[in-house]
């Protein structure tokens, strides 16, 4: 059993991580504006972006792994407040790294595919990156200040998606809940990625802490699509319209951030550190279909206290 402290625990991937793993492990969740009613693990309220704060955190709980989800992750958002970006995607995570190093606990901190520009797609780890966004900007800027402070670390490049607190924090639960209730939506074709489903990406974070890896690593699928594709799954797997998608270009979306049209990331180095290679999309979706036949969703919604913002 491991202590392992989860920051942004109310966020995607956060909350599902401790869900899924705070009875095999000793969990605690670090939540800012989005605190979680009777979750089954210990919550701390804090502002970590206050050195104090974290410190008192970290001096409370011993972690000896640092799952570090927090982020300021609305890509239009963080072009709107880009001090306030850059606070929390760059300059948190490079004070952790510096804790790491001085305490010694794993850090695992995650970044994002929107790294790369995507003009060719298929990158590896050893691509420079060209971010296009301010979020981007400050997860890549993140990366090489965590690497330089704590070799060691784990950074790993993600997409994902999966049933959150609020039912609107992944493209998946967009599509789900609008075809669900009959609502039009768009899909761009001209989008590619490779997400995993969340509770698919915390096994593989936590694979990669117990081999004792670090350094840089794309955790994505194996398998990439369009947005549109994604969408046209998601219909099929769980009996809804797929008619109700509009297959559209990302520039007729109306989004306020530059997007990267192709996303496509090699996992190589992923498939060497686990000995096998990440899920492929067919398998993410069976476990994020699974998810919702046991009424995971519902229990995650459950956790909610009612003030939700869309910061983590």
């Amino acid at each position: 059993m491991m202590r392992i402290l989860v920051t942004g625990a109310s966020g995607l991937l956060g909350l599902n991580f401790a869900l899924r793993y705070h009875a095999d492990h000793q969990v605690s969740g670090v939540v800012h504006r989005n605190s979680l009613r009777n979750p089954p693990f210990h919550q701390i309220a804090a502002d970590l972006t206050e050195p104090s704060s974290l410190e008192a955190v970290l001096e409370q709980t011993q972690p000896q792994v640092v799952l570090h989800c927090a982020a300021m992750a609305n890509v239009d958002e963080c072009e709107r407040q880009p001090q306030r970006a850059f606070q929390v995607n760059a300059e948190l995570p490079a004070a952790l790294a510096r804790a790491a190093a001085r305490h010694g606990f794993r850090l695992v901190h995650l970044s994002t595919d929107a790294v790369f520009d995507g003009q060719r797609g298929d990158y590896t780890e050893e691509d420079t990156p060209h971010p296009l966004s301010v979020y981007a900007r400050s997860k890549w800027q993140a990366e090489q200040q965590v690497l330089e402070a704590c070799p060691q670390a784990i950074v790993a490049r993600v997409n994902f998606y999966g049933w959150s607190l609020s039912g609107q924090r992944s493209l998946g639960e967009f599509f789900f809940y609008n075809l669900k209730e009959g609502r039009p939506v768009r899909g761009f074709t001209d989008v590619f990625f490779c997400p995993l489903e969340a509770t698919q990406l915390a096994d593989l974070l936590l694979r990669l802490v117990k081999k004792g890896a670090e350094g840089l690593f794309h955790v994505v699928s194996s398998q990439c699509q369009s947005k549109y594709q994604f969408g046209v799954s998601i219909a099929r797997r769980f009996g809804l319209d797929e008619s109700l998608i509009e297959p559209v270009s990302v520039m007729e979306g109306g989004l306020v951030a530059r997007r990267s049209p192709n996303l496509r990331l090699r996992t190589e180095k992923l498939c060497a550190a686990l000995g096998e290679p990440p899920p492929n999309q067919a398998a993410a979706l069976d476990r994020f279909y699974q998810l919702y036949l046991d009424g995971y969703p519902q229990r995650v919604r459950s956790l909610a206290d009612g003030r939700l913002t869309q910061s983590v």
